[in-house]
């Protein structure tokens, strides 16, 4: 399921995927292929890169001022993931899991949430039954085909170009405090 935009390029939700989203508490998400593009880069000396997009990370932010927890749950290892989700305050880190949807069924076990309060963005495979149980299952432009036909909806903006500012931006409309929160950025007399 795919969203529309009003003439002034502000995002209309269908109301099926604003109801889900209104029940949301818990933000589960991938990193590779999510939060990044997908691109493994390695240097000549074998140094890992990555590199993540600061409208995600806002959108993260927003998040967690609103209330709502923000868990990632990945099948690599990688220092930089743990360093960018640390400057990102997300305290929630579980690298080298394979099997996403027992993690989210660990956390939403250990949180005492039933899988209604909880969205999980992926974007392959290892994701797809955790988008399948979550509350509010997303995806990716650039996730695999098969993914994109069992999430609840597709983000316009690919992995690592904006794909969860749309999903953080959607779960603050569905609070109600999207709007809000963008006026707060226009600053006094303006």
């Amino acid at each position: 399921m795919t969203r529309d935009t009003t003439p002034t390029g502000k995002p209309e939700w269908p109301e099926a995927i604003l109801a889900k989203a209104r029940n949301i508490t818990l933000l589960a998400l991938d990193v590779d292929g999510v939060m990044t593009d997908g691109a493994l880069l390695f240097s000549a000396r074998g140094d890992e890169l990555k590199a993540f997009n600061i409208l995600d990370g806002l959108g993260l932010k927003q998040a967690m001022a609103a209330g709502i927890e923000v868990a990632v749950i990945t099948g690599r290892r990688s220092p930089l993931t743990e360093r960018r989700m640390t400057n990102l305050g997300i305290t929630t880190v579980l690298q080298g899991r394979e099997d996403k949807v027992a993690a989210l069924q660990e956390l939403l076990s250990e949180r005492q949430l039933p899988p209604a309060r909880a969205a999980y963005i992926g974007d392959d495979l290892p994701d797809l039954a955790a988008i399948r149980h979550a509350g509010l299952g997303v995806t990716v432009p650039n996730g695999h085909w098969f993914v994109r036909q069992h999430a609840d909806f597709c983000t316009r903006a690919a992995g690592g170009t904006g794909a969860v500012r749309e999903l953080t931006d959607l779960l603050l409309l569905a609070r109600g405090g999207l709007d809000e929160e963008l006026q707060t950025w226009l600053g006094e007399g303006l």
